[in-house]
């Protein structure tokens, strides 16, 4: 038995109840996206995409007949709208509090350690952008040497520096150091190495980025890990629950990259009878596309992936699944440029699967129990599989 489980990132499908609480009550990343930028998504919309509540794709994408597989879209019952959050409520981990965030810079017990470790002193210490933070403060780092640390609204310390002044070693030894001290009162969800490259205004080095997280408490991964399966996180899987309960890490640079290696080891995996799990995460529509607010790049990346889907679709084997998923929304057309509070998505390829309803689910772990049922793993975690047929 061979699962594949692919993320997009950040590709939300309508606000979830409780949105206002966030300032996101209105937003909508498919359908935002799809009107200011509108692109044909034939495969998505034939596999369920179309039935999805709410979700308004493009009348002449839209199939004649039921859908090609399972759909429905889930609530996130933790109380964020950021990566870590989304991603271990998948896998059984529901929070009862949110991560800490620092809205007005870390405080000087945090830097002060920061700096002892550097040796160089910060700029910044700010919610910012990323891609303002490197043009706003580049020049000077490039004339000190000292690491830009900056936040935004979720819970993350991320440390920018350019590669030709500071090592990657060096950036990520610096990342370390951070993520040992914000732990406790401090701790943050993820430290997170921003390398940048090039002449001012810079851009960032994304294929270089690292994640550095808490670690979770047990999750459905550890559950299937012990019964002997593998458990292959591609992208950025691996970082976001701190490399446990994986039995293989491959890294990424791109959604096409991260697809092209999604596919070879579905293949690899069909070839030598493996069974298991593969856990990708495509992360280009966040951070490339929803946090720049490029409704047009991130309609052209839909579009990218949606070519693609055949060809996963063929890779999965008779007797497995090929689920599709996101983890919170981040609009495009939205204020500001952070995540918005969203449900995630839900799609099922699976033989013998055409036009399954699967509803609204009450939790994104209705993933994690979904995998632990059908790759036998024990799970006494929440979530509700929905492995077996609905009637």
């Amino acid at each position: 038995m061979l699962l594949t489980i692919i993320v997009l990132d950040s590709v939300g499908v309508g606000e979830l109840p409780d949105a206002a609480r966030f300032g996101d009550a209105g937003a909508h990343t498919l359908n935002h996206t799809l009107q200011a930028a509108p692109a044909a998504l034939p495969h998505l919309a034939a596999l369920g995409l179309a039935q999805v509540p709410t979700v308004q794709t493009s009348p002449q994408t839209v199939p004649a007949g039921p859908a090609q597989g399972a759909y429905g879209r889930m609530r996130e019952v933790s109380p964020g709208k950021d990566t870590s959050t989304g991603h271990w409520e998948f896998m059984g981990v529901q929070l009862q509090h949110p991560f800490q965030v620092f809205p007005d810079g870390f405080p000087p017990a945090v830097m002060d350690r920061f700096d002892a470790a550097t040796g160089k002193g910060h700029l910044c210490n700010k919610p910012y952008s990323g891609t303002d933070v490197i043009r706003d403060f580049g020049p000077e780092h490039l004339k000190t040497g000292a690491p830009i640390v900056y936040t935004s609204a979720d819970s993350v310390f991320q440390i920018a520096a350019h590669e030709d002044v500071v090592p990657l070693e060096t950036l990520y030894a610096w990342c370390q150091a951070a993520r040992e001290i914000l732990q406790g009162e401090y701790a943050v969800a993820r430290v997170i190495a921003r390398p940048f490259r090039g002449e001012f205004p810079f851009e960032r080095a994304n294929e270089h980025r690292k994640d550095y997280s808490l670690v979770p408490p047990p999750t459905v991964l550890d559950a299937v890990k012990a019964t002997g399966q593998a458990v292959i996180g591609i992208g950025k899987i691996p970082d976001i629950y701190a490399h446990q309960g994986f039995t293989e890490e491959i890294h990424t640079d791109s959604n096409a990259d991260g697809v092209a290696k999604t596919l070879a080891r579905m293949q690899q995996a069909a070839s030598e009878g493996t069974s298991g799990l593969i856990f990708t995460n495509l992360v280009d529509f966040d951070s490339k596309y929803g946090h720049r607010r490029d409704p047009a790049g991130y309609s052209a990346c839909l579009a990218e992936f949606d070519a693609a889907l055949p060809r996963l679709i063929a890779a999965t084997p008779e007797d497995g699944a090929l689920i599709i998923i996101s983890d919170h929304g981040n609009d495009p057309t939205w204020h500001g440029s952070d995540h918005t509070r969203e449900h995630g998505l839900l799609l099922m390829h699976r033989a013998g699967w055409a036009g399954v309803n699967l509803g609204e689910r009450a939790t994104f772990a209705d993933v994690g129990a979904t995998v632990a049922e059908a790759l036998g793993a024990q799970w006494p975690g929440p979530g509700e599989s929905f492995w077996t047929r609905p009637s």
